[in-house]
């Protein structure tokens, strides 16, 4: 038996009936990740870093109240783990360690489950959509290592598809969870803005981003999800709504499920083989009992101007307080700390990477005197306007149901030098992270060159539930979810 293929939910299973222990577990991982990470690289500090923070029990016991007990979780490099390295994959916050567990890796702690403090790698800051922009280098797509796993979770879903993780954490703030899902073949959950806390979670946009899962299967992003999700007082921004238990949705009846295709998603410029894949995948929605019929989103064309501005103001703001004085890098030197704004430029200058730079410069303009009217405030009413187009949708619909990427994945280098390129890989989600609604991507097929291409389902706020039942219906009625690359 290769432990490491399991999914969590096996896991489970098995030490619940002492068919494995935490440390047969963690040994398995051990020694994949060792087997992999030279060509894959979906870790960070490989060298430095023991993979578990505790010593495993000599004797395992489940307990009911930890259903994620004795199982091991990555983590993002952007969620703080309490005295472990959180870096965002960024030379300006080199040796940064938190004080303090976010909100997530608490309650994960409290579910039993090992958190890996071994970090999984992003871009910087979570500013990418390739994984490429990493103080630490590039993360590798498993399926084919000439490509890119996406971004800017693309350390967690390698590791998840490369079978070096179980489970994963990521963040989302326009995509940065279900796009990477998509490109290697894993399922990825964005949840609804406040439906799990950011407390913890270094911030890129504080209005947009969201903590979710990466797994194997859908049934493992339940169980994940049932283990972060809740109200928060720590965080402002998180709703006290009751969180039920995702499992129980997890049924293959979807007759009568009424789920819209939005006519603006299928447009000039999606690749062949995906629009092929993501057609064929709604044909078997329909099969299996959907009523699938058009709707219109019409503000989409705008989603990408609209995130740009907002997105870029709230990371300027928010990276304003990387000063080089409490925390993280600082310029050596005795000259410019004379001088507090010549320590500003040379640490900042030295710290932050080109897509850092780029993006923080164009939100301080969004943002500057003369400038806030005419591109923050207005983004802000077209991104009411967007919100709307979803409201208007689900008043007719149970899901949306869209593809999650134009294109399959990109190879390494390919769009390094075309910013805008780069963002339109985003084009299929960012509206999702606009209007604080969830979605999920799950794996419906392969290219030609064996890329994988996901799905993207669409739900009203805090109805995950209906995510959860339209995913596990169709995984559990098609082959995907149960590929793997050769590696």
């Amino acid at each position: 038996m290769d432990i490491c293929r399991l999914t969590a939910s096996e896991l489970i299973e098995k030490l619940r009936h002492n068919e494995l222990s935490p440390k047969d577990i963690v040994e398995s991982l051990r020694k994949r990740i060792r087997a992999l990470e030279p060509q894959v690289r979906a870790y960070v500090r490989l060298d430095n870093a023991p993979l578990i923070s505790k010593l495993l029990e000599t004797v395992f016991t489940p307990d009911p109240n930890k259903p994620l007990k004795g199982i091991p979780v990555a983590v993002k490099d952007n969620i703080c783990t309490e005295g472990h390295a959180t870096e965002c994959c960024s030379k300006i916050l080199e040796g940064f360690r938190p004080p303090y567990d976010a909100t997530v890796i608490r309650k994960l702690k409290e579910a039993g489950a090992l958190i890996l403090t071994k970090k999984t790698n992003m871009d910087e800051f979570a500013f990418g959509s390739s994984t490429e922009n990493s103080c630490f280098g590039a993360s590798r797509n498993p399926w084919d290592l000439a490509c890119v796993p996406g971004g800017s979770s693309g350390g967690s879903a390698a590791a998840v598809a490369a079978d070096e993780a179980f489970l994963a954490l990521g963040s989302d703030t326009g995509g940065s969870i279900r796009q990477p899902a998509s490109f290697c073949g894993v399922v990825g959950l964005k949840p609804t803005y406040g439906r799990v806390s950011r407390y913890g979670l270094i911030a890129f946009a504080s209005s947009l981003d969201q903590i979710g899962p990466l797994t194997k299967d859908v049934k493992d992003a339940a169980i994940l999800l049932n283990a972060i999700a809740g109200y928060d007082s720590l965080d402002s921004t998180s709703v006290n709504i009751k969180v039920p238990d995702y499992t129980e949705f997890l049924a293959t009846d979807i007759k009568g499920i009424r789920i819209g295709i939005p006519k603006e998603y299928f447009v000039e410029g999606m690749d062949q083989e995906v629009k092929e894949a993501t057609d064929e995948a709604i044909a078997e929605l329909r099969r299996r009992g959907a009523v699938c019929k058009e709707v219109s989103l019409p503000h989409t064309q705008y989603a990408i101007p609209v995130y740009y501005i907002i997105a870029t103001a709230e990371a300027s703001s928010n990276l304003a307080r990387f000063d080089a004085v409490q925390y993280g890098l600082r310029a050596a030197g005795e000259a410019h700390v004379q001088n507090m704004i010549s320590l500003y430029k040379k640490t900042r200058g030295a710290g932050f990477g080109e897509e850092a730079k780029r993006r923080i410069i164009l939100g301080t303009f969004g943002l500057s005197h003369g400038y806030y009217e005419a591109y923050y405030l207005r983004a802000l009413k077209v991104r009411t306007l967007i919100k709307r187009d979803f409201d208007r949708a689900f008043a007719e619909f149970d899901c949306i149901v869209t593809p999650t990427t134009p294109t399959p994945s990109f190879r390494i280098g390919e769009k390094a030098e075309d910013p805008l390129s780069m963002y339109l890989s985003d084009i299929y989600t960012i509206s999702v992270n606009l209007a604080g609604i969830p979605a999920i991507s799950i794996p419906c097929g392969f290219t030609s060159k064996k890329l994988p291409v996901g799905l993207q389902i669409l739900a009203k706020p805090f109805d995950e539930e209906m995510l959860f039942k339209v995913a596990y219906a169709y995984e559990q009625n098609t082959p995907w979810h149960l590929e793997k690359p050769k590696l």
